[in-house]
């Protein structure tokens, strides 16, 4: 834990130095930020202590002495076994209680600490909320992180509305200690503006407005950040909720990602002028209805055509087919500009559903990483921080980049949420549950006879074939 304290620090040293923070709020910082840390040390801690613990049993020939006294491997690790289902049990309890609060309080104080220098409040890749406008950044770097690439900015009318945003392949952030005014200078991008007409009916008729510009200004007021409440607790975000919470979320925002995209397909299909032309159709149907029902009633039903174009006859054919190809490219262009939004939701959804099944992964993790380590160490017959120290982290690491890289697939639906939660927790199940047969049955991690044997057998039947 102290290691990854460590860590911690190092990694947050320059957000939280030169800022005139004392030292209570900075030993706060971190102590709301150790159950966070908790996930990864406490099934690397299991599996290090039954490997180095059985290992020096085994290296003393204590188990020797146990099996000389009828007492069996099972029967020595039952009380551990117990312990280990406790374990496992408390730390769901502190995944699903105590490390979303820890995280409220860090996030929020985090959050504080940021308003004392702007660029902080900024994180990479994900929209950040600043007063009036979110900004998302590709990467920031340079002198105090003040050099942005890949800049996007949604600005928020007086009446709250998302009508104008701005793309810029460069940024920078300029501030003086003297002055209440942040100026976020942006380099190399677009400016577009939806128009609001006066008549609400008239919206689809007024085009966006856009521009392209080599510097853009803005300033932001800083006055607000001058009085810094570091207890202020007003933001939550996806770790900070228990199980429960994280269901009924789940469930909301299901409900809200297909409400979007019904919305999103009705939006499309009206578009598509097909209910006009429906319309259009019936109507021209009911005139010629009238006139033509006498000869309609003595002459037979003529066959529906082959082709759709055969309705209509010489320059509307030419006319129907430019719409429906202009209709299929404003389509395409729409759906395009739009997915990133939709896949943005469905990664948001993704991450609630890997932070739910994440709690029950990590209890279970450590029962299951216990039935690793302590076998394995019965069967290396080695305690000590020498070679189950090299073994621990090398099945440590195994563990850890099989989860990280399973929660990074499933984050973009390249596999389900659900299996980037469990993946190297299931992955460590066979082995947990080979190595115990293994150290029950008195037997070696590997039986190279096993292996051998059928090569020597072959062998030998070549030898005898060539000597007769």
């Amino acid at each position: 834990m102290i290691i990854f304290i460590f860590q911690a620090i190092w990694l947050f040293i320059d957000d939280l130095a030169g800022k005139g923070l004392d030292l209570w709020v900075i030993g706060k910082f971190l102590l709301y930020y150790s159950p966070s840390l908790v996930p990864t040390v406490l099934p690397f801690t299991v599996l290090l202590a039954s490997l180095m613990t059985f290992g020096s049993f085994a290296e003393n020939y204590e188990f020797a002495a146990m099996k000389s006294s009828g007492i069996s491997l099972y029967r020595a690790m039952r009380s551990l076994i117990i312990f280990m289902i406790a374990l496992g049990a408390f730390t769901f309890y502190f995944a699903n209680s105590i490390i979303p609060r820890a995280e409220f309080k860090a996030y929020n104080l985090k959050r504080n600490i940021a308003k004392v220098k702007p660029a902080m409040a900024i994180s990479e890749g994900m929209f950040n909320d600043i007063q009036d406008m979110n900004i998302k950044v590709e990467k920031k770097h340079g002198k105090d992180d003040r050099l942005l690439d890949n800049v996007i900015l949604h600005q928020k009318n007086s009446k709250g509305e998302n009508k104008t945003v701005i793309k810029a392949k460069k940024g920078e952030l300029i501030s003086n200690e003297k002055s209440d005014i942040l100026k976020l200078k942006l380099i190399d991008g677009y400016y577009y503006e939806d128009q609001s007409p006066s008549n609400p009916k008239n919206q689809e008729n007024y085009p966006h407005a856009k521009a392209k510009f080599e510097v853009y200004t803005i300033n932001v007021d800083l006055s607000e950040m001058n009085e810094i409440d570091l207890e202020d607790e007003s933001h939550n975000t996806y770790k900070m909720y228990n199980v429960t919470e994280l269901g009924y979320l789940i469930d909301s925002i299901e409900d809200n990602n297909t409400t979007t995209i019904r919305n999103f397909s009705d939006n499309i299909y009206k578009r598509s002028g097909i209910t006009t032309m429906n319309r259009s159709y019936e109507n021209d149907t009911v005139k010629d209805s009238t006139k033509q029902q006498v000869e309609e009633d003595k002459t037979p039903a003529s066959p529906a055509p082959d082709n759709i174009l055969d309705i209509f006859e010489g320059r509307k054919k030419e006319q129907v087919v430019e719409t429906a190809l202009s209709n299929v490219t404003n389509i395409v262009n729409t759906i395009d500009s739009r997915k990133p939004e939709l896949q943005r939701k469905d990664m948001v959804l993704n991450y609630y559903i890997m932070a739910m099944h994440s709690k029950y992964a990590l209890a279970f993790a450590c029962v299951i990483l216990f039935f690793v380590g302590a076998p394995l160490g019965a069967i290396i017959r080695k305690g000590g921080l020498g070679l189950p120290m090299v073994v621990g982290i090398a099945l440590f690491l195994t563990y850890h980049f099989l989860g990280m890289f399973a929660r990074n697939y499933a984050k973009d639906a390249s596999i389900p949420p659900i299996l980037g939660s469990w993946l190297s927790t299931i992955i460590m199940l066979p082995l947990g549950i080979f190595l115990t047969r293994r150290a029950t049955a008195d037997k070696g991690l590997l039986n190279v006879d096993s292996f051998m044997d059928p090569i020597r057998r072959l062998i030998q039947r070549f030898r005898k074939k060539d000597e007769q």
